[in-house]
């Protein structure tokens, strides 16, 4: 898995994962639409931790700096 995300790409995305599980454990969201946010902010988090996009590749993205 060669990384693919940068920084600031990593950055917004926990952001968001926070801003959705705020939301979930406030009681903004619920039902399936909380279902939904939640298994996307897992995904926001687990791709950010391993610094790698699957979807980045097929659409030709790189958001990391060269090295």
């Amino acid at each position: 898995m060669k990384k693919n995300m940068g920084t600031v790409d990593k950055t917004i995305r926990v952001f968001a994962a926070a801003i959705v599980a705020l939301l979930y454990f406030t009681g903004v969201i619920s039902g399936t639409l909380a279902i939904i946010l939640m298994i996307i902010a897992l995904v926001f988090i687990a791709t950010s931790l391993f610094s790698f996009c699957p979807l980045y590749p097929l659409l030709g993205i790189n958001t990391r700096k060269r090295e």
